[in-house]
């Protein structure tokens, strides 16, 4: 299906340029991460390493599978941050709140693209 092709890749292309983020400007991931967590430093990095590989990967059929477990598992391990982010107002960063709200549900939106998105299309 044409509209899954390209949903994946620009799924992809967000990942990518998140991940690449991660190193280029991890402060900002830095203020999000809860203060309970430690390594905060070492985990912007894994989570970013993660979203890079992940984001890669939904590229080719091969790793596609793997990479699609992959992003639903790091979305599921990054929502503690969006939550702290709201606790916080924004750790620190200039975001509205109804977008700090906003994020919540989003983390599932973003699950549910992932999914749809690389699931075997259907045979007609």
């Amino acid at each position: 299906m044409r509209i899954q092709s390209i949903s994946r890749t620009v799924l992809a292309v967000f990942f990518i340029g998140a991940g690449i983020t991660h190193f280029t400007n991890p402060a900002g991931f830095l203020r999000i991460v809860p203060p309970y967590l430690p390594a905060p430093l070492l985990l912007v990095y894994l989570s970013g390493a993660a979203e890079l590989a992940g984001g890669l990967g939904l590229l080719w059929p091969a790793t596609r599978p793997w990479a699609a477990w992959g992003l639903l598992a790091l979305l599921v391990a990054v929502f503690p941050a969006n939550v702290y982010m709201l606790q916080t107002h924004g750790a620190g960063l200039p975001v509205p709140m109804w977008a700090l709200w906003l994020r919540l549900p989003l983390q599932l939106v973003l699950m549910g693209w992932v999914w749809w998105s690389t699931r075997p299309a259907a045979k007609t």
